[in-house]
Formats: C-alpha cells, structure tokens, sequence
C-alpha cells in the first residue's frame, strides 16, 4: 500500500523551471473566468424565454467546454495525454450544465440576480486576477533579466582577466628586450600584481554568479511559480464562491428544481483547488536539468589554474575586500530576517482573510506581499554577494581581517595637488577625488584605496603625521624609481611639471608653482589644527630644491598709453612761492571704471588732495582734472624727492620700468607689455564691503601673501577661483592669503 502524501506538490518543487507553460495555464483559467461570465449573462436573458432557450444554452457550453476540456485541464503543451480525464473544476462544470438542461422554468427576476451577484463579480476578479498574473510575469522576466546580466558581467570580469594577463604578457616580453631592463622588470612585476587583483576579483564574480543561479533556481524562481499556483488556486476559490451563490440562488428561487440544484451545490464542494493543479503538473512533468555551474577558465594567453593568489600583495587587496564585505554583512542579515519576518506575517493576514477570521481586500494584500518579497530580494541579492565574497576570500587565505588595523577613510576632494601615499603620485583635479585617513592622514587615490595595507597606526599628532607623511612618501617614491638605476639617470627622466613648465602666464604663476612642486616634504603638510569637516590642508608657497617664483597678479585690462618724461602736466616744478603739497607718482595706468573715478596713465605725476583712509582709494589731481584712483596704484614721492624734482636732481633710484613707449628698464618682467597694477578694492559706497577674518595665524611666503594672526580683518576683493587662494585688502595693500584660513563676517 503506498504511503499518503503529506504534502501537497507544488509547481516550485515539481516544475522548477516550468513557468512559461505553467503562466500560460493560469492565463487560460483566468481568461476561462470570461467564459463563465459570459455564460451568466446570457443566461439571464435565456432565463426569461423558460426553458426552451435554457436547453439550447446549455448545449451550447457543452460544446465550448468540449473544445477546451484539454486545455484547462493539463495545459496547451501537455507531456503526456489525459484520454478522456477532465479537471475536477471542468468536472463541476458538467454537473452545472446537467442541472441546467433540468431546469426549464426560470424566470425573471433569477436571471437578473444572475447579473448583479454572478456576472458582475466575476468581470471584476477576471480583471483583478489579470493584473495579479501580469505582475507574476513581470518579476520572472526580471529575474530571468538579472540571472542573464550575471551571467553578462562575468563575461566582462573574463575579458578584463584576458586583457590584464595580456598586458602582463606584453610587459615580460618587453622586460626581456628592453635596453632599461631595471625599469621594464619593474613595470612587469607592478602588471603581474594588478593580474593577479584582476584573477581573484574573476573567481570571486564566478562564484557569485554560481550562487545567483542557484538562488535563481532553486528559490527565486519556486517561489514566483508557487506564487502562480496560489494565485491559480484563489481562482478556483473565488469561482467556486461565485458558482455555489449561483447554486444557492437557484435553490431559493427554484423549488421544484430543488434537488438538482442541491445535488449541483454539493459537487462544487468537491472542487478542491489543489485538484486542477495536481491534473496539471501530472501531465506537465518532465526532464528538467539545471544548468552547470561557471568554472574558472584560464586566460589563452597567460595560462593559469583556479588558484587564488595568496601572496602579501594580494592578502592586502583581500584583506581590503573581506573587511568591506564583512562590515557590511551583519546589517544585511538582520535586514533580511526582518523583512523576511514582515513577509511571514503578511502571508499569515492572507490565510486569515481566505478563512474568513479577517475582513481585508485578499487581492490587496496579495498585491502588498508581492511588493514586500521583491525588496527582500534585493536585500538578500547583496546578502549573498557578500556572504560568498566573505567565505571564497576566507576559505583561501583564513581571516585575514584578525588583528588589522584598518584605516579610518573617508571620502575627500583635494582642492590643493596632494601626493597618494601608496603610488607616489598626485592627486589632481578640484573633481579628483581620493581617500585620507580621518586618524593617521593617510591620503590615497579612490582607485588605490583596496590596495593600502591595513596598517594604520591610529591617532596621531600633527608632528606625528607630519613625520608619517615624509616616510609614506620616501617609501611610494621607492617604488617609482626603478631598482638599480643610476641616482643621476632617475633625476634626468623625473620629468614632472615642476621641471618641465618653462613659462607662465602671470594670471596663474602662484597657483601654478604651488601645484609644480613635486611630493611634498614634511613642511608640506604643516597646517593648523583640523577643524569639523575636515578643512583641506594648505600646500606650501615652496618646496625644497625648487625655484622660488613669485606670486603675479593677473592686472584688470587697461589702455597702456605711456607719456615721455616731462609730459606731464604737473611734472614741471611749481613756481616760487607755491604752497607745498603732497605729490605722487602712478605705478601703474588706470582707467576709471564709475563715476568719481579717474583715468591716469602711468607714470603720471599727481597731486594727493585726500589720502587713503582705510578705503584703499585716493583722491588725486592731475592736470585740472580730479578724481580717484586706487592707493595701490599710486607711490606717496617724499619731499626730498619732490625737491630735487624742483631743482632737477634727482633724489631716488631711477625706476626699473620705463615711461617711453619704445625701451624697455632692464630690470622690467619680460611680460611683454606694459606693468599691470594688481587688483583693486572696491570702492567704498559703490557697493557694500564684504570683511573677512582670518581663523588661524599664517606667516606670508612672498610679497604677493599678507601675514595673518587669528581674529584680523581684511575686506574681500576676490574669493577663492578654485586654487584655494583668496584676494584682500588690508591697509590699501591687496594681496593673497590662503582661502581656508579665512571665514567671511558680516
């Protein structure tokens, strides 16, 4: 005697990947729904013509059940036939049709009972079955979408191990006949460590891929084609529902018919919902088998096995990857159990609505469940990627993530050129963006932050760090260097762009020279005390062993019309008995850009009538015109000077630059044209001023950088441009000081 079945089969653990044939079922049962609502409606009108038009009716969905007897009952594309069987539902639809064709005196009002409570019900759940199945096609489309895309990214992590273990190939062969073979040798080995990064990443990818699938298979899948058949079940509830109100209808409304009706009723009740879908997987089973897992193949140009590389510089890279996939883990499990829980007590609210002991919308909930699942797919998704990650990296090397000191990165955008202290190399870019060290000040690119050594040394002092950042640099330039090669040979081919710029335009010299340096000393690093959001450090206006250029202001655009000496108005001495007055000399020209202001070629000789006041503005005559004029434009002569004019001797230094169109001084910048006067403080009462006030002391590095102490006030004449200078104003002297030393007030 063979032993009962405890549990009812389902379509996950008996179809496994039967979803095409098993939707296209459901579709047919929930399309079946408009048959029979079809078949109420007609009826309600052949229930008024008696029972002439019944009989007809009748044989009329005989023959249409006839024509659909297979399909409904084993599918369209069956494994095997089913004779003469039909479905349990297909078997109460006869007993309907039979208790029909006895049945020749129904009137009026049952055949409009028949459109308000059968036909009408019916429409609605056909559409809202519908919807419900759709979506069920939706997701497996989907999941079939994110398997295929696995599959697509692993092909693409392939061809990245091809390429890496060609370029490998490249660079031995290059190493064998190169003239530098030092530096070739070292080239090779640098690409054999990224192959190897690149390998491991390829068989982490493969065992993930593997992991997907058989999610895929055995989970994801299952769970959308039980989800299926619950919903092909809660439609042969919901019509068996709608059939015995039919059946009871015709019950109180048919006396004389009472017994057939009754005899119809109770072969509904035997329409167990599981009993058409246990027909039809019993005709739809067949040879299913799962696709074979991904292996590791080797590259045909760098023959390899499936081996993890194992050595120091690879635990690092895996050290880096274990650790982030580990600290991820734990949060990812408890938001998957917690979801999963939410899941369990939504589908416990569906069985209460379908006994009864609860009054929702099942559909409704059903839908929600559906919405729920598919988050805690995504969630689990990333579970398993870093489950997998975290066991593939630990069953080869152990945990390597034991007695690591991790550093404490966070992302940062390096405004000032910072070296990365595992390369060597500058970070460039206000958009570059890299990693320090929040403890220690380690600084990295973002493409070598799995690569840093889980050595950090913990919170460290300003002198610490600074003492840290010129070790990490010596030990990152080491690696730069070939081995073996002649100190002055690396000191000829170190082409950086503080040896290979020859000229500047004048606008970006400073910034400029302070992005040219080459890997920053310990001064480099010397900053005030950090403060919240970590403020970027300043770099130094030099660096040992490089040429000192000073900061040139780039001057606003001016007509340069230089006078001969002597043209000018007031250049001739003032007659005897003239009053003295205080007398100046532009350094530069100026064209007045508002009113009040005036325009004063340079060289001019001026007369000061009020001097500047704190505005940085002057008010001068020239001629019979007066106007104002920048104080930094302008040199104060001293009566000594203003004598010696008087008497034509001169008491100062002939100046450096020339008043004639057509020499040159001989100590003038070769700029190529005329002087140009450095940026000018607004005027007050043209527009409001805008101060600043400098949060820490700072010392200048040239003439063309104010000195700071904490709590000084300057005004703002232009701020930082993207070179992490600003331009202020203090005492009519504009200059620059560094932009995040300074907060502006108001």
């Amino acid at each position: 005697m063979a032993a009962e079945v405890d549990v009812t089969p389902t379509f996950g653990s008996e179809l496994k990947d039967g979803f095409k044939p098993a939707n296209a079922w459901v579709a047919g049962g929930i399309a079946w729904l408009d048959d029979i609502q079809s078949f109420y409606r007609e009826r309600s009108v052949i229930e008024k013509e008696y029972s002439a038009r019944l009989t007809a009716l009748a044989k009329k969905y005989f023959e249409k059940k006839a024509r659909k007897s297979t399909s409904l009952s084993v599918g369209d594309t069956p494994t095997m036939t089913p004779g003469s069987l039909e479905s349990a539902s297909l078997t109460t639809w006869t007993t309907h049709l039979t208790t029909l064709e006895a049945r020749a005196d129904e009137h009026e009002r049952y055949g409009n009972d028949l459109i308000t409570r059968v036909a009408d019900p019916l429409k609605h759940i056909s559409t809202r079955f519908e919807e419900l199945r759709k979506r069920h096609v939706e997701y497996a489309e989907k999941l079939e979408k994110e398997r295929e895309a696995s599959y697509a990214d692993l092909r693409k992590t392939k061809t990245k191990y091809d390429s890496a273990c060609s370029e490998v190939e490249s660079k031995r062969k290059k190493s064998e006949s190169s003239f530098d073979k030092a530096k070739a040798q070292s080239a090779f080995q640098q690409q054999l460590l990224e192959m190897n990064n690149v390998k491991n990443t390829y068989l982490i990818a493969i065992n993930v891929t593997n992991k997907q699938k058989e999610k895929y298979y055995h989970e994801y899948l299952p769970e959308v084609m039980d989800s299926l058949q619950d919903l092909s079940e809660f439609r042969t509830l919901k019509l068996n529902g709608l059939w015995s109100l039919a059946a009871q209808l015709e019950i109180n409304m048919l006396q004389q018919s009472a017994g057939q009706v009754e005899r119809l009723a109770q072969e509904i009740t035997r329409n167990q919902p599981h009993l058409d879908s246990m027909m039809f997987i019993r005709h739809n089973l067949g040879g299913f088998q799962e696709s074979p897992d991904k292996v590791f193949e080797p590259s045909p140009v760098w023959h390899d096995d499936d081996s993890m590389v194992v050595d120091e510089s690879a635990k690092v890279y895996l050290r880096n990857v274990l650790n982030k996939s580990k600290s991820q883990l734990g949060d990812l499990r408890r938001e998957v159990d917690r979801k999963r829980r939410e899941v369990d007590a939504m589908k416990r609210v569906k069985d209460r609505v379908r006994d009864g002991t609860e009054k929702k919308d099942e559909v409704a909930v059903v839908s929600q469940i559906f919405l729920m699942q598919e988050d805690l797919h995504q969630v689990d998704r990333k579970r398993l990627t870093a489950e997998v990650e975290a066991s593939t990296i630990t069953s080869a090397v152990g945990d390597v993530t034991l007695g690591a000191k991790n550093h404490n990165f966070k992302s940062q955008t390096f405004k000032i050129p910072t070296n990365c202290d595992l390369c060597g190399e500058r970070i460039w870019g206000l958009s570059a963006k890299g990693f320090d060290c929040r403890d220690c000040g380690y600084t990295c690119h973002s493409k070598c932050e799995m690569k840093v050594p889980a050595e950090c040394p913990g919170e460290q002092t300003k002198e610490e760090r600074k003492k840290l950042k010129q070790e990490r640099q010596e030990a990152a330039n080491s690696l730069l260097k070939p081995t073996g090669t002649p100190d002055h040979v690396s000191s000829e081919l170190d082409l950086s762009r503080s040896n290979t710029m020859t000229s500047l335009s004048s606008g970006y010299a400073a910034s400029a020279q302070r992005s040219m340096t080459g890997p920053m000393s310990p001064t480099d690093e010397e900053k005030p005390p950090e403060l919240p959001g970590n403020r970027p450090p300043l770099a130094s206006a030099s660096a040992p062993g490089t040429l000192r250029k000073n900061r040139v202001i780039a001057p606003p655009p001016a007509a340069y019309i230089s006078e001969l000496p002597g043209s000018s108005p007031n250049g001739g001495p003032g007659g005897p008995g003239s009053s003295p007055e205080q007398k100046g000399k532009m350094l530069y020209s100026f064209d007045a850009g508002a009113d009040g202001e005036l325009s004063v070629p340079e060289g001019r000789e001026v007369v000061i009538l009020e001097p500047d006041a704190g505005s940085g503005w002057v008010r001068v005559r020239a001629a019979y015109k007066e106007g104002l004029v920048p104080a930094s434009y302008v040199e104060i002569l001293p009566p000594s000077a203003i004598a010696a004019q008087h008497t034509g001797q001169s008491a100062r230094p002939a100046s450096t630059y020339s008043n004639s169109g057509s020499s040159i001084g001989t100590s003038a910048p070769a700029t190529g044209g005329k002087k140009k006067g450095p940026a000018v403080a607004p005027r007050r009462g043209a527009k409001k001023l805008q101060y600043v006030e400098a949060q820490y002391e700072y010392t200048a590095q040239s003439d063309a950088e104010h000195s700071m102490v904490e709590g000084e006030r300057f005004v703002l004449i232009k701020e930082d441009q993207g070179d992490g200078w600003a331009e202020v104003e203090k005492g009519g002297v504009t200059k620059s000081v560094p932009a995040s030393y300074i907060h502006v007030v108001q």
